[in-house]
């Protein structure tokens, strides 16, 4: 067994993994290919690299990257507080100036003592852990040689190479005036049944279905408001695999008026229970956790804007309402099928040397990346003394909701943000009003990180 630990990247979650392990006074051997080698996206020379938004999203405990960034703060994650101490104003978010924190976090990595910055390109992962543990943490944008041993040690069908997601909102905030449950076919009045007959048997059924219906002249508007709205830029890079593999919605729009009508929007084998005849269009939304919290837009993968999407996905009627926990989003995103793959500790079920962390889980965001890359450092460091305890975080935490979400068997498995749809809900009588559900949810969480301060230390 080797006298330190390896960590393959040193973006957002291998430096905090990095750090908490060299914390507890154990070696690092960290592997960063930059400055040798660059991936398409990124530039810097330095650590941490931020290549997207300055953002680390809101501070409030009302919103669920303020309450994991706030569960992070008490485990003394060092990258939320290089971001604190490298901020700019924002509002209520956390925003960072990025060279400046990318700079900072270098230094840091640097001068500590137990860490070992190594400049090179790893591409055997199989031979680095036969002989000690291995965090692996090179993000969306892992290079091709190491790709491919990724390929070799979770399967060629687990290693996913772009991230076609649909729009996910949560149930509360769908308008069931409008929104009705069914499966397709199922829903239509048979010829042998009475409407009342009908409007019974549909009543007692259930499904994985959430339906909302539209009229011509909604339908219209849906499709003239999509196909005016504003889309991201791909890197050149991107544009070939990802069109190739789907088509976003709004593309489909523009080659015909009833094409969605045809397509993802087809409203065969649907009668609307309100009105007992066949919609113009519908939208389905399909359950996305075991709990029945949240679904997502069928066929609504997507490149517009997030605001854009928030605007036009509104107009869609049942979500005019509707709280998004997750956009849509069509780029270059490598990621393992964790929730076949990995544990709650992010450690591979099949080799308990191979630790992953950051966004190739399938965790999506800078904090959740931190959050991902600090449970695998923890418990890389346990299993490294061989103390076995194992720092499985509540699923009532934001943190352990997300080590539970990533590896719990899912079928329908995307990268997800931190958001209150994957915590539990609370017990007693349910509370409408959404700020003080979510008041009372961080208030929860933040009592077991309470007691579970201890056990880190």
């Amino acid at each position: 067994m080797k006298d330190y630990i390896t960590i393959i990247g040193a973006g957002l979650a291998g430096c905090e993994a990095a750090y908490q392990i060299a914390k507890r006074k154990i070696k690092v051997k960290l592997y960063e290919m930059k400055p040798i080698k660059f991936s398409p996206a990124h530039t810097n020379k330095n650590l941490a690299e931020i290549v997207c938004s300055n953002s680390f999203k809101s501070n409030l405990l009302t919103n669920a990257c303020g309450l994991l960034k706030e569960e992070l703060r008490k485990l003394d994650s060092l990258l939320i507080k290089v971001a604190d101490e490298t901020k700019v104003p924002a509002g209520q978010a956390l925003a960072v100036d990025r060279e400046e924190f990318s700079a900072k976090v270098t230094k840091e990595i640097e001068q500590n003592p137990f860490i070992e910055i190594i400049h090179e390109e790893i591409t055997d992962i199989e031979k680095i852990a036969s002989e000690g543990i291995v965090i692996i943490a090179t993000g969306p944008l892992t290079s091709e040689g190491l790709e491919k041993q990724i390929q070799k040690i979770t399967g060629m069908d687990k290693l996913y190479f772009y991230d076609a997601a649909a729009p996910i909102v949560t149930k509360d905030s769908i308008n069931f005036d409008i929104a009705f449950y069914g499966d397709r076919y199922s829903q239509e009045k048979k010829k042998e049944e009475t409407l009342e007959q009908w409007k019974t048997r549909i009543a007692q059924e259930t499904s994985d279905y959430i339906n909302l219906p539209m009229n011509k002249e909604e339908y219209e508007n849906f499709c003239k408001e999509l196909i005016e709205a504003e889309v991201v830029t791909l890197h050149e890079f991107e544009k070939k695999e990802i069109f190739e593999g789907c088509m976003p919605i709004e593309i489909m729009a523009k080659r015909g008026i009833d094409t969605l009508r045809f397509g993802p929007l087809k409203p065969v084998g649907f009668d609307d229970p309100k009105t007992a005849k066949r919609p113009y269009a519908i939208v389905q939304l399909r359950q996305d956790d075991k709990q029945a919290q949240i679904y997502n837009l069928v066929g609504f993968q997507t490149n517009l804007k997030f605001g854009e999407q928030k605007r036009v996905f509104s107009k869609i009627p049942g979500l005019e309402n509707a709280e998004f926990i997750k956009y849509g989003v069509m780029h270059r995103n490598t990621y393992i099928n964790s929730t076949e793959l990995l544990d709650e500790t992010y450690c591979l079920k099949t080799n308990k040397n191979i630790y992953f962390a950051g966004q190739i889980t399938g965790v999506e965001g800078y904090v959740e990346s931190i959050s991902s890359g600090l449970v695998a450092g923890l418990n890389a460091a346990d299993d490294f003394r061989n103390e076995g305890k194992n720092h499985n975080f509540p699923e009532y935490t934001m943190i352990g909701a997300l080590a539970k979400y990533v590896s719990t068997s899912n079928s329908k498995f995307q990268p997800m943000n931190a958001n209150f749809g994957i915590l539990p809900e609370l017990e007693g009588k349910k509370i409408k009003d959404k700020k003080q559900r979510y008041e009372k949810l961080a208030q929860r969480s933040l009592e077991y990180m309470r007691n579970l301060y201890y056990k880190c230390y």
